[in-house]
């Protein structure tokens, strides 16, 4: 049984015969310790806080069984790791990235003015910002400026907390109706309404730091962590 916070994406899992429904993953409708695995799929790093990412995890933990599993897949913050670059950096390519470029550039941040990376007081992975979790206060650093950084996409990340553009294609339609394909040059008005920008909150994990919230719930043991192409990754059972 799989559930989302999007309608529209529960809706095609019902058109595929797939069971689904729609909920928050801080409180999904189902008993209690009646599961016997969870999977969490890129959804943990779109919470804005430490507290409410731990949350998610206890939810998860919540509806396992004894001896229930759960795998939790979050973005890294190291797409580059043991010499190896990820799907994610070796998937650019020319013309598509210098329009994101373009589109990321010009997007204005919903949480302030624009501002260059190198201004904001928690961009890059210093040694300090990514070592604050591997001590008692991993969750207690304060938010320094509300203004977040724009990611460029395929790109390495210089901030742990940042927006990612997402381009909508061809702009909105409702089922059964036609778009017709228009080219416009980019940048235009007309490209803008037609391929809108959005943009994403992520908080991208530091190498042991999902572990290490893991580690903060007394219900679950750590089974495995590891580096899958991009991702930091941990299996948990539930004791």
């Amino acid at each position: 049984v799989g559930c989302d916070r999007s309608e529209s994406l529960v809706d095609i899992c019902g058109e595929k015969n797939f069971q689904a429904f729609v909920c928050d993953a801080l409180s999904v409708p189902i008993r209690s310790g009646s599961c016997d695995a969870c999977i969490s799929i890129a959804v943990i790093h779109h919470f804005s806080t430490a507290e409410r990412r731990l949350a998610a995890i206890r939810e998860l933990a919540r509806l396992l069984r004894p001896g229930g599993t759960a795998l939790i897949y979050v973005w890294a913050m190291e797409q580059e790791y043991k010499n190896q670059k990820s799907k994610y950096l070796k998937e650019k390519n020319g013309s598509k990235d210098k329009e994101e470029e373009i589109s990321t550039g010009t997007a204005q941040r919903p949480l302030g003015d624009q501002m260059p990376d190198s201004s904001s007081q928690d961009s890059g992975c210093s040694d300090g910002l990514c070592n604050d979790w591997k001590g008692e206060g991993w969750d207690a650093k304060p938010v320094a400026d509300s203004r977040l950084p724009v990611h460029t996409n395929r790109t390495s990340f210089h901030s742990q907390d940042l927006l990612v553009p997402w381009h909508l294609k061809g702009g909105t339609k409702k089922k059964g109706e036609s778009v017709d394909t228009v080219l416009f040059s980019a940048g235009s008005k007309e490209s803008q309404e037609l391929n809108p920008v959005f943009h994403r909150y992520y908080h991208v994990f530091c190498e042991g730091e999902l572990e290490a919230v893991c580690r903060t719930l007394d219900c679950v043991r750590v089974q495995k962590s590891y580096y899958d192409q991009g991702n930091w990754c941990v299996v948990l059972e539930k004791l």
